[in-house]
């Protein structure tokens, strides 16, 4: 009540104030803004001291620069890893019948595809050649192998086909398995039908191994190529050796589609160091293919 007292004395005093001063004979209005100021001075000057309060400069907002928190970086799975190169295969060429080799229909024929152990385990007999999907041309559902072939060797592998007796395109894909049942690699044959003996081919080589004699030499290995077109022509070939021997070409005519034969004897020391030779026919005309070869551990023996 005390606060409300001594505004109402303020104003009091501030209209006398004004009653005095203003001219009699043109009397006005007092501006209410200046009345309301000064009556606001005038009861903040009798307030005790207590109560009044002094108006600092306008409160400004502040912002203050926090920083942007640290986000821990997400945990990334570690990178791959290469899986195990336990099995696995390198084509390296057709030997036999490579692509779109014409035969003739109901004919029998020996797929040979030469391949590279490039795993880390070997093949052993508990791993086959099996056919996976197309022409299966009588071959056999799956055929072992013969012998364990280790890493970084090579092999031919064979298989026993015949042509359908129908003209046209026939596409067999086969493949590796493993002991396991796991297929590793993949390759195929293919061949023609009919269609006019295409032009000429010498289509498969097949090699036997046995062995010769003479006043000078005993048991020393001989090799036998079977060469077979798929017509008539003239067939250019040389043999190749596992010594790298420079071998002189030859020649072999067919008067029509089929098979020749021809031996190489080598007259190989009876000093054998255990190591494995090979001999085998290249074709230079009209292939220029390796024809693959036959491996062996004879030697001449003493006469």
């Amino acid at each position: 009540m005390r606060k409300y007292s001594y505004i109402l004395a303020g104003i009091a005093i501030i209209a006398a104030i004004m009653a005095c001063n203003l001219p009699s004979s043109q009397p006005s209005q007092p501006d209410p803004g200046a009345v309301m100021t000064a009556a606001a001075l005038t009861v903040q000057a009798q307030l005790p001291q207590s109560t009044a309060t002094s108006a600092g400069p306008a409160a400004t907002a502040t912002f203050t620069s926090v920083p942007f928190p640290t986000l821990p970086l997400p945990t990334l799975p570690p990178p791959a890893t290469a899986t195990s190169n336990c099995d696995n295969a390198q084509f390296v060429k057709d030997v036999t019948y490579p692509d779109g080799t014409v035969v003739t229909a109901g004919d029998n024929f020996t797929k040979t595809w030469r391949l590279k152990n490039i795993g880390s385990c070997s093949w052993t007999p508990s791993y086959a050649l099996v056919f996976i999907s197309g022409d299966s041309m009588n071959g056999p559902a799956v055929q072992a192998l013969t012998g364990n072939i280790n890493s970084g060797q090579t092999v031919d592998v064979s298989v026993g086909l015949t042509a359908p007796s129908s003209n046209g395109t026939y596409t067999g894909n086969w493949g590796l398995r493993n002991a396991s049942g796991v297929i590793f690699a993949h390759f195929y044959v293919q061949i023609k039908v009919g269609g006019g003996g295409g032009p000429f081919a010498v289509i498969h080589v097949t090699y036997t191994f046995s062995t010769w004699s003479d006043s000078g030499h005993t048991n020393c290995p001989r090799v036998t190529a079977s060469i077979t077109t798929n017509e008539s022509g003239t067939v250019t070939y040389h043999w190749t050796r596992s010594d790298g021997a420079s071998i002189p070409t030859n020649t072999l005519s067919f008067g029509s589609a089929g098979t020749q034969s021809i031996n190489y004897d080598w007259a190989l020391g009876h000093v054998w160091n255990g190591t494995t030779s090979w001999v085998g026919i290249y074709i230079d005309s009209p292939n220029h293919q390796d024809f693959g070869h036959q491996t062996f551990t004879t030697a001449c023996t003493s006469p």
